[in-house]
């Protein structure tokens, strides 16, 4: 595969604003040929007329990615117009927050509709071409939350963790054709209008947690991954850190992130309950950014000046971490096996995350 973006066919979803309207106007800008998806029609073409604008040869296709229907209908389009696919980038998604028990059923199999099987579908469109082709790049943006958890929006976390699974198995599946790529996007907490957007039932307005990275950082990742493919890439060193530090001791970043989220999701104002635009495309917030990094907006735009300043601490202290993770590992699940007194002590340690959160979970909503 070339490593150059311009004549490239490249499929959005999710296309009319943050990550994916960013991502096709710097596509636009290297030449890319795009095909650009999302419910949002006013809003869809506002992002084809910016990368028209550009010079790039564009088609819209409203899509909900929910509806395997309308995505096959999108593959169709993309290859009745440019004769191929190079590229799928399925990017549509949408957050629920509020505690587990308040988030309605229905709304949390409506997260995992869109988040997850907007994938799959996506995928089954790409991947036949791709097989038949012998090239293709499938990225999938999944989140630094798939690889770290974080509390209070559970369905959009466990879509995640889905996804990332979803994309390892696929990749292991095509592994015989060296020219098809499965790559996972993770993006940290991006400065993007999804918290608007999205259903909460916290009772609290939300923000995102800090760090916020500017999209177009992730933007610059995903023309990297098109331009030289490879497994996963994070955009934010702030998320790569918090997913290595997650390896190395998940126990203790799980209370670390638990108190985290608790004094940096949630604003002061309070909100009614709210779906959001999970079922109804609402309109507005069209742009790439959602105004977080902006002074009036609450939380800490530092991006990766903070993880970068303390990279040194993690990769001195990686090989110690690791190697008591497993030790530790090796030995509680030894003990699970054959050791019932060894398990119970073991199950006694790790009630010390509880321990650490628990006024969180009298606190926040």
């Amino acid at each position: 595969m070339t490593d150059r973006i311009d004549g490239k066919v490249v499929v959005i979803t999710g296309a009319s604003s943050g990550i994916g309207k960013a991502g096709a106007l710097a596509l636009a800008d290297h030449g890319a040929r795009l095909v650009l998806a999302a419910r949002r029609e006013k809003e869809l073409e506002d992002t084809t007329e910016a990368c028209r604008a550009k010079g790039a040869k564009v088609i819209t296709v409203p899509t909900d990615v929910a509806e395997e229907a309308q995505v096959q209908a999108l593959a169709k389009s993309a290859l009745d117009t440019f004769g191929r696919i190079d590229v799928w980038f399925n990017n549509a998604g949408m957050d629920a927050f509020g505690r587990f028990e308040d988030i309605p059923p229905e709304t949390f199999e409506r997260v995992l509709q869109i988040n997850l099987m907007g994938m799959v579908y996506g995928a089954r469109a790409a991947l036949p071409h791709f097989l038949e082709r012998g090239s293709g790049i499938l990225i999938n943006n999944a989140s630094l939350i798939g690889n770290c958890p974080s509390p209070f929006h559970s369905p959009y976390v466990a879509s995640k963790f889905a996804i990332r699974g979803l994309s390892f198995a696929l990749r292991q599946e095509v592994m015989h054709l060296p020219d098809v790529h499965i790559c996972v996007l993770s993006p940290a907490s991006i400065d993007t209008p999804l918290w608007q957007r999205s259903a909460n039932y916290s009772g609290r307005a939300i923000k995102p947690l800090d760090p916020v990275h500017p999209v177009e950082q992730v933007a610059e990742v995903l023309l990297n991954l098109i331009r030289y493919p490879q497994r996963e890439a994070f955009a934010g060193v702030s998320g790569w850190m918090a997913s290595e530090q997650y390896a190395a001791q998940p126990a203790m970043t799980e209370a670390l992130v638990a108190v985290h989220a608790g004094q940096t999701l949630f604003q002061d104002e309070p909100a009614g309950p709210t779906d959001g635009s999970l079922f109804t495309p609402e309109s507005g917030n069209g742009g790439t950014s959602g105004g977080w990094s902006s002074p009036d907006r609450p939380g800490f735009a530092v991006g990766d000046t903070l993880p970068l300043m303390a990279s040194p601490a993690l990769l001195a202290m990686a090989p110690a971490l690791y190697t008591l993770k497993l030790s530790a590992g090796f030995a509680q699940q030894l003990s699970m096996q054959f050791a019932p007194s060894l398990a119970g002590a073991f199950a006694a340690a790790d009630q010390l995350p509880a321990a650490l959160t628990s006024p969180l979970r009298r606190t926040t909503p």
